[in-house]
Formats: C-alpha cells, sequence, structure tokens
C-alpha cells in the first residue's frame, strides 16, 4: 500500500467517522427535543391533575354543605307540619 493510498483510506475513515458522528449528534439532539417535549407534558399534566383536585375538594365541600342545607330544611319542616297539625288539631276539637 502506497502512502497515497493509506492517506486516501484514512480520509475515508475519517470522513465516515465524521459523517457517524454527526448522525449520532442529529439522533441525540432529536432525542433532547423529545424529551423536553416529554417533560412538559408531563408537567402540563401534573398541573392539570392538580387543578382537577383543587375543584373536586370545592366542589365536595359544597355538595357537603348542600346536604347539611337540605337536613335542616327538612327539619325545619317537619317543624313547621307537627305545628300545622298542632293547630289544626286545636281548632277541630
Amino acid at each position: 500500500m502506497t502512502d497515497a493510498s493509506a492517506i486516501d483510506a484514512a480520509s475515508r475513515r475519517l470522513a465516515a467517522a465524521l459523517d457517524a458522528l454527526e448522525a449520532a449528534s442529529y439522533g441525540r439532539a432529536e432525542a433532547n427535543n423529545g424529551e423536553g417535549s416529554l417533560a412538559a407534558q408531563v408537567h402540563a399534566l401534573g398541573s392539570d391533575r392538580s387543578k382537577l383536585a383543587s375543584d373536586l375538594d370545592t366542589q365536595a365541600a359544597r355538595a357537603r354543605r348542600l346536604e347539611t342545607t337540605n337536613r335542616e330544611i327538612s327539619r325545619r319542616l317537619d317543624v313547621a307540619i307537627d305545628t300545622i297539625r298542632t293547630v289544626l288539631d286545636t281548632h277541630d276539637g
């Protein structure tokens, strides 16, 4: 093998190695972009989850207040009905 052919072979190997390095670098950049996008999606999902949990807590508290109010109204209606029956019984007798 002559010096010129050895240099040509080395140049081809160097060019192939540079092409492989460029391809690997491009692939890594794409992977980093994908990871960044995935991280952004995970963050958005976490934010959505937090908001939904907060909304659920708010609605659960509202439901408890409504249930308490409903029980109080029912109790007052029972008292009013008993009072009306007592008044009617007194006037009928």
